[in-house]
Order: C-alpha cells, then structure tokens, then sequence
C-alpha cells in the first residue's frame, strides 16, 4: 500500500496525498466541510455546482470545455452530501496520468490550476454570480430532490433518517430542502461562497498517479491569502432511549417500504467502532447475513431486507421492500434477529462469512480512485485516518463476544413505513 502523506496548508487546512503508480489515472477533490444549518445549506449546496461551471480565465461552457479537451479529456465535478452534522462539498476533478502526455505536459499541475481559478476566481459581476448558471444550477438542486423522492427505496431511507435525526442537524436535507432552494435569491450566493473559504474546514486530497506536491503547491499558495475561522464541526451522538418514533406515509407505490432505524452511540471515533461494523454486517450487511437468509429467504417477508451502519451518527437502518400486509411480520421478525444477535446466537460460519465480506469490500476499495475519495472524505473525523488495509486488519481480530456486546448497545429509535395508497398497483 503506497504511503499516505498528509500535510497542514492552513488553519483547518488538511492536505492527503496517495501516489500509486498503478493507476493511469489521478483524481484531486476539495471537500469544504461545513456545521449543517438549515438558513445557509441551500445556498452552500448550491457553490459547488456553480463554481464547476467556469472561472475568470475560462468564463464560459466553450472556453472551460476547450481546456478540458486540451488536458486529454480531463472531468470536474461538482457534489453536495453529509457527514453525521456536516454539510460536505466538494469538487473533484480527474485526469491522466502525466506519463501518458504526447508532449510531456504537467496535466495534474494544469487540472490543479483549473480547480484553483473555479473556487478561487470564479465568474463574479457586481456581487453576482451570472443569471443563466445561477438558475439553471436551481433548477437542477429541484431535479436532484425529484430523483430522490421517485427512488422510493432511497426517499424512505432519507424520510426515516429525517425522522430520527428530526431535532438534529444530521435530520436537515443536504440541498436545504424544496421551499429554500425556492426561494434562494442570486445575491445569497456570493456571500455563502465567501463564508465556504472562510468558515469551513477543507480535506484537500490527491490520489492516483500524480504528484502530490505539485498539487499541494498551488492551493497552499492560493489559500494563504484567505483569512480562515473555521467552524468546528461536531457530531452529536446520541445515547438510545425508549422512545420509538413512527410514521407512515401513503403514496401511489406498487410495494411498500418499512425503515427501521437504530441508535448506539458507538461511533467512528469509538474504540468499539470495529466490532459494531461487524455486528452489523453479519445481522444485515451481505447475502449471507440474518436479515437476508431469514426474513427475505427463508419466510419470504420482504423483496429486499438489509442493513447499513452510520459510522458519524451511530445509527444502524434496515432497509425492506415489503407488500402491505407483510408489515407486521416483516418488523417482528427483523425485530427477532435483533434480539438472537444480542442473545449470542450467532455461528462462526455467520462470523468468518461477514469478516471475509468486510475484509473483501475493503480490499475492493483499493481498486478505484472515486472509492478511495470516498473513503478519504469518510475518514475526515476520525481519530486517526487508516487506509483500508488497516481497517480489515482491525475487522479480522474482532471476538464473537465483542459482536454481541455491540448489538446489546443497539436499540430501536424510529420506524418508518411507506404504503400504497388507494388505487396502486399492486
């Protein structure tokens, strides 16, 4: 595994570089990270978009799309997510390895130029970024949210969490919601930009075959002359209580989908993290998992059921495709594997399968650069950033008792249900 170097650029400023010469390619992402507040997340969702767009030195569609052709077909694009609290965005663009140049041009150090002019020297008249971006970049944060709700497996994911978290930051949509993206305003945009250099803390990351200093050079010139107050960013996590909330929601769906959501307080920064990850992979996080071999094999219950663990918030999500009348059976059931994982009912074959899944997708990892982003970007608040390897090690010495004491810190928190409604196919 290449070694990772990581760097300090600045007051919050964190640099990580991977150089693997086994790629042909490289990818350099900035990821601004932000504490989700619900009157700015709108219009800081909206900056990255708008920064992708063009700079002062390539102002338009034309001019930026050249300059992208001129660096062999090199991309830039643009994401707006969440980390537990955190609003996340990010730009990220990729390329070519610089060995493969016709005429030895320095792509990495040209793409790193470009990212560089689009967030530091954006498109900017009078206070405003142009009119035509600004409203096509609306309309397409409404788009975004469109293809949220009409993936019903994903909406009731994302309406069991906003329930869950419904008096937490981590409960705020990562565009802002519907009515604010709205009601954004052009002249909210240049300000949110400001406050985006200014107030949040920056992961900048290279990976790939590239050089990292070259990279690193150019933004650590770039951000000295901005005056930096970053926001410290925590995540609230939550001892479980007694309290279960619920709702159900009626569409015009063909079949149902029932969201269970669990709390731990066990988080990434938790020394029990390792063992809850486990825990949750061998109740519901592969094929050969209790969920899947029970409630969906076995009885039948649900098109699909599995599980997946936040690592910030400590939360646990079962996810099912249920026909309405299998609800009640489908949550008592789930609920039943639940209570066998905290009773110690769980095989060695159940363990050795979920670790070599685990060790398996970590390994996967390694093979693409958008993976390894993602994972970089995910290990921003931990303790100590570990490459995958290191995490599948720390997976492979987990004891079957310390999976049972995780699922003994397990319980339920909220139940979300999405039902046909009168008239649906069935």
């Amino acid at each position: 595994m290449p070694e990772l170097e990581q760097t300090a650029l600045g007051n919050g400023i964190r640099f990580l570089g991977v150089r693997d010469p086994k790629f042909k390619t490289f990818h350099i992402s900035v990821n601004f990270f932000l504490p989700m507040k619900k009157n700015r997340a709108a219009a800081t969702a909206m900056i990255p978009f708008l920064l992708s767009r063009a700079s002062r030195k390539y102002p338009d569609f034309s001019a930026m799309s050249k300059k992208m052709a001129d660096l062999y077909g090199s991309v830039v694009t643009a994401e707006a997510s969440k980390l537990g609290d955190a609003q996340v965005l990010t730009l990220s663009a990729a390329g070519i390895s610089d060995r493969y140049a016709l005429s030895q041009e320095k792509i990495s150090y040209e793409l790193a130029n470009v990212l560089c002019g689009m967030i530091f020297d954006p498109l900017i008249a009078n206070g405003l970024f142009p009119k035509d971006g600004f409203e096509q970049e609306k309309r397409q944060s409404l788009e975004r949210m469109d293809a949220e709700y009409n993936d019903k497996r994903m909406y009731a994911l994302l309406q069991c969490q906003k329930l869950m978290f419904s008096d937490e930051p981590a409960g705020i949509d990562r565009f802002g919601g519907r009515s604010a993206v709205e009601e954004l305003r052009p002249e909210e945009l240049v300000p949110a930009w400001k406050e985006l250099l200014r107030n949040s803390k920056i992961e900048l990351l290279s990976l790939g075959d590239c050089d990292p200093q070259a990279v690193c050079s150019g933004f650590q010139k770039a951000f000295s002359g901005i005056h930096r107050e970053p926001e410290t960013c925590d995540t609230i996590v939550r001892t479980p209580s007694e309290k279960i909330l619920e709702k159900t929601e009626k569409q015009n769906v063909a079949q149902g989908k029932l969201v269970m959501g669990f709390r731990s307080a066990i988080n990434l920064q938790s020394p029990k993290w390792p063992a809850m990850a486990l825990m949750n992979t061998v109740f519901g996080g592969s094929p050969s998992s209790k969920l899947f071999l029970n409630v969906r094999e076995r009885l039948s219950l649900c098109y699909y059921c599995s599980s997946l663990f936040d690592s910030m918030k400590g939360g646990m999500f079962v996810q099912s495709g249920v026909e309405t009348k299998n609800f009640e059976a489908a949550q008592a059931e789930i609920q039943r594997q639940m209570s066998e994982m905290k009773n110690g009912n769980i095989t060695e074959e159940e363990i050795s399968s979920a670790k070599l899944t685990m060790e398996n997708s970590y390994r996967t990892v390694m093979d693409s650069l958008w993976s390894l982003e993602n994972w970089y970007v995910g290990q921003t608040y931990a303790p100590k950033i570990k490459t995958p390897l290191e995490y599948a090690d720390q997976i492979s010495k987990v004891k079957p008792e310390e999976i049972v004491e995780a699922a003994q810190k397990i319980q339920p928190a909220a139940i979300y249900r999405l039902t046909s409604s009168e008239g649906a196919k069935s």
